[in-house]
């Protein structure tokens, strides 16, 4: 198994993004890279199991949240290079868009926070840039 840090090869990762009534469903990083950023529910694919899959578990582990994956958005790079310029982090991200089941929040040890946040909450937040592009890239904020 290959080390989040500093590995040997990219590690393929899910993020979901789930919007109701007008909120998307955001949760606080406990762990690097973007600690303390806001970010869509997300993680590693395992070994065996489909993206899909991957991003239903993600979002419902994480939150707490039942969601029905609904489309492919996009496709992104997350490389995070140290002070030397070695790869430290790098992530293939498959973003999907989800549709929630249930809307009661329960936050796992996995996260500092789950919230359903509204356009004017996330102005008063520190985003990861990923989670920012993929927010601007689909109209839900602008930049």
């Amino acid at each position: 198994m290959s080390s989040r840090e500093y590995p040997s090869r990219p590690l393929v990762g899910v993020g979901v993004l789930v919007i109701h009534e007008d909120k998307v469903l955001l949760i606080k990083r406990r762990m690097d890279p973007d600690k303390g950023l806001w970010a869509i529910p997300g993680g590693l694919v395992n070994l065996g199991e489909k993206v899909r899959d991957a991003a239903a578990r993600e979002v419902l582990e994480e939150t707490g949240i039942r969601v029905d994956i609904k489309r492919l958005i996009d496709v992104v790079d997350k490389i995070v290079l140290d002070d030397q310029g070695r790869v430290k982090y790098h992530f293939v991200i498959v973003d999907f868009e989800g549709e929630a089941i249930n809307h009661d929040l329960n936050a796992s040890p996995e996260v500092e926070e789950a919230k359903w946040m509204s356009k004017e909450e996330i102005k008063n937040i520190e985003l990861s840039e990923t989670t920012k592009d993929l927010l601007v890239r689909v109209g839900f904020i602008k930049r």
